[in-house]
């Protein structure tokens, strides 16, 4: 009893310092010069490019909600939005390794999730893995898995938050 305790204690311990280490302090912003100035989201390729200007400067694999197909209807749809939106802020204490927020619903998902009677959800987000979980890494992509927000690795989130300031558009392309 005492060594399941000792080994559940030291698990619990390599946890905890993983998961610190992940909510360190997120990454300083890319000079302005080096940011992207739009990303372009490709569900069925699934697909997340960078791009500044014409040029694609970083792409990405990602995992989507866990029912991809189509646009985002309502809230637990488990569909990742279709359209154009903006980046509109960021949350470094995530409970994914940092996650930039996606401005979904527009004014026009609200209104025909109003005229269908149904609440389209919000809080879709380009978000690491779960804390304590980058030890997955590419691994995640193998199967779709978010609630609808756009998932990478949290290697890769970080270099998705130096080069994403707020106010970059995205289109999120079927």
């Amino acid at each position: 009893m005492r060594r399941d305790i000792a080994v559940l204690a030291v698990v619990f311990l390599a946890v905890a310092i993983r998961v610190t280490a992940e909510a360190a302090e997120p990454p300083q912003p890319a000079p302005p010069g080096e940011q992207a100035h739009s990303v372009l989201v490709l569900k069925g390729e699934r697909r997340l490019v960078l791009r500044r200007g014409e040029d694609e400067i970083a792409a990405y694999d990602i995992a989507l909600g866990f029912e991809p197909e189509g646009h985002k209807r309502q809230e637990g749809d488990g569909r990742t939005p279709e359209g154009n939106y903006v980046i509109d802020w960021r949350n470094p204490a995530s409970s994914y390794h940092l996650s930039l927020h996606i401005s979904y619903p527009s004014a026009a998902d609200r209104a025909a999730a109003g005229k269908a009677g149904v609440d389209p959800g919000g809080m879709i987000m380009i978000h690491g893995l779960p804390n304590g979980m980058a030890w997955l890494g590419g691994t995640h992509t193998l199967r779709d898995w978010t609630a609808g927000c756009i998932a990478v690795t949290s290697d890769e989130i970080e270099e998705i938050w130096r080069l994403v300031p707020d106010g970059t558009p995205i289109e999120i392309r079927p």
